[in-house]
């Protein structure tokens, strides 16, 4: 696969944008809804795509073994979908032909995320949401 249609398989839902915790003794993620300085959090694309590894030093390329290892990735996340075996969702751009299904389907986090720009760092911990590790659809893959 190039990178090109590696990228492809990205569905623009922004989750993998979310802060994340770790809990240094048990491991476990708990999701914020802030995220990275860099997203439009109403396209959920992101502002600089092409420089965003220099701007924001944690920001990761995804690879495809990344993709079958990190935990953290959302059960939605077309790239651990495809990892597991499990195919894209009905709501993918490149299943349905429009990138809104993504949005419409409850998916990306438009409208529910805030920039990091705008929480003061003690607050982080109150930011604490469980919806990116959720999928609104069911088992099937089809809206609710």
């Amino acid at each position: 696969m190039s990178r090109t249609e590696w990228e492809s398989l990205c569905d623009g839902c922004a989750r993998c944008c979310v802060h994340k915790l770790e809990d240094e003794d048990t491991g476990e993620i708990a999701y914020t809804d802030i995220v990275c300085s860099l997203l439009d959090c109403d396209s959920c694309g992101c502002s600089d795509y092409a420089n965003r590894s220099q701007r924001v030093p944690d920001c990761l390329q995804l690879t495809p073994r990344m993709a079958r290892t990190l935990h953290w990735l959302p059960g939605t996340c077309a790239y651990r979908r495809l990892a597991e075996g499990r195919g894209l969702a009905w709501w993918h751009p490149l299943v349905s032909g429009d990138p809104e299904t993504v949005h419409l389907a409850g998916i990306s986090v438009r409208g529910r995320v805030i920039s990091e720009q705008h929480v003061h760092p003690d607050m982080v911990e109150e930011r604490i949401v469980d919806w990116p590790d959720q999928d609104p659809t069911e088992d099937d893959g089809e809206p609710l």
